[in-house]
């Protein structure tokens, strides 16, 4: 979707594009300055040309999931809408609501893993990319961040809705896996800017 009409669309009064897909645009952004600071730090270290390229291929993918996101939240939706006059309907829609629900926690699962690689990258590059580009990479790790938190609000949002305390169980460790992670990035990218 083009920029200036996915702007318009996400500032509607319409569900979607909504929160989710607000956070995979905020990832493809950090992704795209990634790319940007480990090109102009070629001459500094041979592997940031792989770097640039890993950036570009999460880029595309988290570009991919910005209309995935709406579609999944619009399936949600969609399983509400059913009819409930009698008991097989009710049995169904509940049955299509759990599915639903359960497949929109997808798309952020794929947003966090994304931002954690992000953070990563972000984070050498601040330490070892080339200095005149600092802010950018900088400004790459705060949005990927940006993108993990609304990836987790998401996860946590549909989980709620949830029936299966297995999936829900499994998941929730996984979330607290990724936040650890993520905050012990965070904090080392923070530090690194402490002089500013």
């Amino acid at each position: 979707m083009e920029m200036k009409r996915f702007l318009e669309s996400l500032a509607s009064s319409r569900p979607t594009p909504g929160g989710g897909s607000a956070s995979a645009l905020a990832g493809a952004l950090s992704a795209s300055l990634v790319a940007m600071v480990a090109g102009l730090s070629l001459k500094r270290d041979e592997g940031m040309k792989e770097m640039m390229k890993k950036a570009l291929k999460i880029q595309k993918r988290l570009y991919r999931a910005i209309e995935e996101d709406a579609r999944s939240y619009e399936a949600v939706l969609k399983a509400f809408r059913l009819p409930r006059e009698t008991n097989r309907q009710r049995l169904r829609r509940s049955k299509e609501i759990q599915k639903a629900y359960r497949k929109a926690t997808v798309t952020p699962q794929l947003v966090c893993e994304k931002s954690l690689y992000l953070l990563e990258y972000s984070k050498y590059l601040i330490q070892e990319g080339n200095p005149n580009a600092r802010s950018d990479a900088g400004v790459a790790a705060f949005l990927a961040d940006a993108s993990m938190a609304g990836g987790l609000l998401n996860i946590g949002v549909n989980l709620a809705s949830i029936d299966d305390k297995a999936f829900v169980k499994k998941m929730r460790t996984l979330m607290q896996k990724w936040t650890r992670k993520r905050n012990l990035l965070m904090d080392g990218i923070l530090r690194s800017f402490k002089r500013i």
